[in-house]
């Protein structure tokens, strides 16, 4: 989250690259994932759908962009209280509705670190393209 600070609703809205996600589209796809894995703890088969995954932003406001990072605080954090709460002993679980052996609790949430990673080094990259316009 602290890859955004700083980031207005116009800087998220913006696209400096042509051929990439804007910076608010990539705080929605992570927020679906954050809440997706947690549901996935919870028992929950979940797959988001390509318009879930990539959800449309529709409102660029001022006002909508703190409600963004609202959501996606709340999805986070609500994941790091089930990953606190998690035993140990449930880390090799499988998860729901993936049919991998490999696919336990442990790796999908390798994963999700993986990929708040990698999407941090996007906006990382998408602010420095904006400061260049």
């Amino acid at each position: 989250l602290e890859i955004l600070r700083g980031v207005t609703a116009a800087g998220a809205a913006a696209r400096p690259v042509p051929s990439s996600h804007r910076i608010w589209e990539i705080v929605r796809h992570i927020a679906v994932w954050d809440d997706a894995a947690r549901r996935r703890m919870d028992g929950a088969v979940v797959q988001p759908t390509p318009e879930e995954d990539w959800p449309a932003v529709t409102d660029t406001s001022d006002d909508a962009w703190p409600k963004t990072l609202d959501h996606l605080k709340q999805t986070h954090d609500a994941l790091v209280r089930a990953v606190t709460a998690l035993p140990d002993s449930r880390l090799l679980a499988k998860v729901p509705g993936k049919e991998p052996d490999f696919y336990t609790l442990y790796y999908m949430l390798h994963g999700i670190v993986q990929h708040e990673l990698y999407h941090a080094g996007q906006i990382a990259l998408l602010k420095k393209a904006l400061d260049q316009r």
